[in-house]
């Protein structure tokens, strides 16, 4: 989408998950978070963040909240 690779994206359900490493934690890189979700939204996308540790000690938990959203948000069953 525009200048960006999404990590995951789902174009049924419009959402972008996005995988997020330490570089995303200082200042450029969480400015840089931000006009990139700006732009993605821009086309109606929604973008929803984990970090690397979610995905490491919390996998289920995360694969829970994305199906949640889909499941409430777009009306679309995996």
């Amino acid at each position: 989408m525009g200048n960006y690779i999404a990590d995951f994206y789902c174009k049924e359900a419009g959402l972008i998950i996005e995988l997020d490493g330490g570089q995303h934690y200082d200042e450029a890189g969480m400015k840089s978070d931000q006009e990139r979700t700006a732009v993605l939204e821009f086309y109606g996308l929604t973008v929803i963040r984990f970090t690397n540790l979610d995905i490491h000690k919390n996998f289920s938990g995360v694969c829970q909240t994305i199906h949640q959203y889909v499941s409430e948000h777009k009306g679309c069953s995996w």
